[in-house]
């Protein structure tokens, strides 16, 4: 069955337009992935519509065709805002469609800070140009530029644009925090932003935007993936971690981070071992070998006792990493050495 095949691949996308009634295209949408064996999730809002959905050729392929011919859509939506990748219907254990009040979580009510006010977009070759110019100005101590990964520290460990201020931050609710807490660092600052599809950038830069405090704010449009369509071997090393079962995708061939256990290069992630704990964890196969597979030594000792409430909801375990990591970081500004070298 065609729907079904194996080979197929990871479609992500999101539009930001006006829905008027959201449980309707919520249940619209539901429809057809099911009818097109996709899963993946889906997440609709009076704000739009944002997804990252698997399946087969033939079914990915429709379903855009379907997506573009959309009357809620139709002028905003096109070929291009569809981010593709190899993989399938097996990359996500189901199909999640839902009606939220983002379409991304920043936690900022949409009305406060929409996505109207974004930043400049940049396509790759132009985000290209920026960052090469950044570099060479960053070497010689004179850049008045932030290149700004708005991702989370999981992800910009395993791969980052060269040169980059990564924020050690847990989840994207929290990048408002870090940008109030940390505006002095982007004081007539231009500020080159990016993310994995865009759409981080598009709330983010938006809030960012709003403090009137930068120069400019530039946003890398199609985000990581177009880049890297582009620029396979550009300014961006290492993986691009993904929302789904693969973790990451590869371009190049280079290895960023290490094992957390023994420090050889590696980047391959896994869920802790530990059975309420949902970190990821970097460790390479001879140290999984040694039983060493937790995210930290809290973990690696408890092989957690199973705390449940009475509903029988699982609690995620608060552990050291979680503990220790300061919800919102705040950079030194004046000691911020740039690692500007491949």
């Amino acid at each position: 069955h065609a729907m079904d095949s194996k080979v197929g691949e990871v479609l992500l996308y999101y539009c930001y337009c006006e829905v008027k009634d959201p449980e309707k295209l919520c249940a619209w949408q539901k429809a057809l992935c099911q009818h097109l064996h996709l899963t993946g999730k889906v997440r609709v809002a009076s704000e739009g519509i944002n997804g990252t959905v698997g399946g087969s050729k033939v079914a990915t392929n429709l379903y855009i065709e379907v997506m573009l011919s959309q009357p809620l859509f139709k002028d905003i939506l096109c070929q291009e805002d569809f981010k593709s990748s190899a993989g399938g219907s097996h990359c996500f254990p189901d199909l999640r469609v839902g009606v939220f009040k983002e379409i991304v979580p920043m936690g900022i009510d949409p009305k406060i800070v929409s996505y109207k006010e974004t930043g400049i977009h940049l396509s790759p070759q132009e985000f290209h140009t920026e960052v090469e110019q950044y570099l060479s100005q960053a070497s010689q101590g004179q850049s008045n530029t932030i290149l700004l990964d708005c991702r989370n520290f999981y992800e910009s460990k395993i791969g980052h644009f060269q040169g980059c201020l990564a924020p050690d931050i847990r989840k994207f609710s929290y990048f408002p925090s870090y940008v109030d807490e940390n505006l002095e660092l982007f004081k007539d600052k231009r500020v080159l932003m990016y993310c994995t599809g865009g759409i981080r950038c598009e709330r983010g830069s938006a809030y960012l935007r709003s403090k009137a405090v930068c120069r400019e704010v530039y946003q890398l449009k199609g985000g990581i993936h177009k880049y890297l369509e582009e620029f396979p071997d550009g300014f961006y090393r290492g993986k691009l971690f993904v929302f789904d079962d693969r973790y990451a995708i590869c371009s190049n061939e280079d290895i960023i981070s290490a094992c957390r256990y023994c420090g050889t290069l590696w980047d391959q992630y896994k869920l802790c071992s530990s059975q309420h704990c949902r970190q990821l964890v970097l460790t390479c196969p001879s140290c999984r070998n040694k039983g060493l597979t937790a995210c930290c030594p809290v973990c690696q000792e408890k092989e957690l006792t199973v705390t449940s409430r009475a509903s029988g909801q699982t609690l995620k375990e608060e552990c050291e990493c979680t503990r220790s990591r300061p919800r919102v970081p705040i950079e030194r500004v004046s000691q911020r050495t740039l690692d500007t070298g491949k």
